[in-house]
């Protein structure tokens, strides 16, 4: 097999490789007293009613027994986000990310993590099954702040959500923000204020909206992920049944997007397990339940939560120790890869603040560290160039007999010490990094939004007018003139397609991809070029 037929396998195969992939924590703390119910400040809209929960009370009693109680809705202000609580569930009404727009456009808004109907539970709501006492989700709490404001240069501060139901229990939910994080804690304190020991098993739970009519591409997953026992699952909506329980060894259980989640990480994995469901109304819900626990009459049982709400930023993730950095799509058989890449263009980004340029520069340093590799593929490309007529002659002599020719050609090939692979392993060796780059440009958050000039002003994004694709298309075009000439017919077009096939490949790729394979066929132009001169 020749230099020609050998790199049109390579490309074929490395066309479709990408078209199919690309395309298409502490022990459970002892329990304590319990202590005496303090005033708590409820906000001043509020009208909210203890209403008794009884072991024999059914679900619907105990909701319909709610509906007429007014909500409050607490606001949360921290340098990072604003966030929007209410008193029904002490869950989550809204979280809005006061870094990210929703498009280029400065007056679209900013990212929502919450996305919920009317008749919906909130997130981070909190219930009891398969306990002594379950309460509903969208029971009510009252609030000791009315709203709630971290400075940059504060500390942290904590909202409280209490319900109590007299002679029963009491359940807590006591948030802890810090003003420069997008980690935040939850911990749920329920006391025994009856006179019998309780079994309470929490469940905390993430509910979505996920609407059928929104297109989704094959470049992100919204819906449920987790990781579990070492293992990350993303879970398709479409396939999770009415209720699906997973686990034990929940290390973290999130709701996600392309760029964005919303995690709830157990500090007791190894007791909790991981549920997910998805009704008829479009509402699909991830969550954590356990561990269960014993609370003796007078006691006070402890579940804690840490709560990760934010962009899907390696290093930010990676901080966690949880694993939560394994959401980004870097690729487990190519994140020892896409990692560093990642972090060197970041670090180059420190210096020119313009992920364009930093990509210019990481392809010129991978040029230089690929450099001797090419000069050797070039050098073998004008070997054979050179044995092209004598090769052209064998295969007129033995036309009718292919495994002559094959013998033949070798012999030639191994009498002018010309490896007929030499040109093809440098390529081979490249593709990783091609696809390392393209794990890296695709879902790397740095650079969602981020411009080059001009007309490019997402490197996350396609070019919207194809002026990179086609000049990529041109310059590998012109790679191909340069080779030598194919014998074979087929071969001659095959090659000849290729360039074609790729600037249609790449019309759909990141600008920033797309600015890497152009830059690096020009630079591999002018070292062909280089190689050619000095052995012409």
């Amino acid at each position: 097999m020749d230099r020609n037929t050998l790199t049109a396998i390579v490309l074929s195969l490395a066309v479709i490789f990408a078209y199919q992939t690309f395309f298409a924590p502490p022990p459970p703390q002892k329990a304590t007293p319990v202590a005496e119910p303090q005033t708590m400040q409820r906000p001043p809209a509020a009208d909210a009613v203890a209403v008794p929960i009884k072991p024999g009370d059914s679900y619907l009693a105990r909701a319909q027994s709610q509906q007429r109680v007014a909500e409050s809705d607490i606001n949360v202000d921290t340098p990072l986000y604003t966030a929007v609580f209410t008193t029904r569930g002490g869950a989550l009404k809204s979280f809005k990310l006061k870094s990210y727009n929703k498009t280029l456009d400065k007056n679209s808004g900013l990212i929502e993590l919450v996305a919920v109907k009317d008749f919906m539970p909130k997130p981070l709501n909190v219930s009891f099954p398969d306990s002594t006492f379950d309460i509903p989700p969208d029971s009510m709490y009252e609030a000791d702040q009315a709203e709630l404001k971290l400075s940059p240069d504060g500390g942290q501060k904590k909202l409280t959500f209490r319900q109590i139901y007299p002679n029963e229990i009491k359940v807590e939910k006591i948030y802890t923000f810090q003003p420069g994080k997008y980690v935040f804690d939850l911990e749920i304190r329920v006391h025994n204020l009856s006179s019998q020991t309780l079994n309470q098993n929490p469940s905390l739970s993430w509910t979505q909206f996920v609407d059928p009519a929104v297109e989704t591409d094959s470049y992100s997953h919204d819906g449920p992920i987790s990781y579990i026992a070492n293992t990350l699952d993303r879970h398709v909506v479409k396939k999770i049944t009415e209720q699906n329980v997973l686990g034990p060894n929940v290390a973290w259980g999130a709701f996600e997007s392309k760029y964005f989640m919303a995690a709830m990480v157990p500090h007791n994995p190894i007791l909790t397990s991981l549920y997910l469901s998805n009704d008829s109304q479009n509402m699909v819900s991830v969550g954590l339940r356990g561990p269960k626990n014993v609370i003796p009459v007078g006691q006070v049982a402890l579940f804690n939560y840490s709560l990760y709400m934010g962009p899907k930023d390696y290093e930010i993730l990676k901080e966690k120790g949880v694993g939560l950095e394994y959401a980004i799509d870097f690729s487990d058989w190519l994140r020892w890869l896409v990692v560093p890449l990642l972090i060197v263009l970041k670090f180059l980004f420190g210096y020119v603040q313009n992920y364009g340029l930093a990509i210019i520069i990481l392809t010129i340093l991978i040029k230089i560290i690929f450099w001797p590799l090419g000069n050797k593929s070039y050098r073998s490309m004008k070997e054979m160039q050179k044995l092209q007529p004598k090769v052209a002659e064998l295969r007129e002599r033995y036309k009718d007999d292919k495994t002559r020719l094959s013998q033949e050609t070798m012999a030639l090939y191994k009498s002018h010490k010309v490896n007929p692979l030499g040109g093809c392993l440098p390529m081979i060796i490249q593709i990783p990094v091609f696809f390392g780059l393209y794990k890296a440009l695709l879902y790397a958050i740095e650079l969602r939004h981020s411009p080059l000039f001009l007309w490019i002003q997402d490197l996350s994004a396609k070019d919207p007018y194809y002026i990179t694709p086609v000049i990529m298309g041109v310059t590998m075009f012109i790679q191909q003139k340069m080779a030598p000439p194919v014998g074979d017919p087929m071969q001659a077009k095959i090659m000849l397609l290729m360039p074609v096939v790729f600037t249609v490949l790449f019309l759909g790729f990141p600008s920033g991809l797309v600015l890497y394979w152009l830059f690096n066929n020009v630079i591999s132009i002018g070292q062909q070029m280089y190689i050619n001169k000095k052995h012409s």
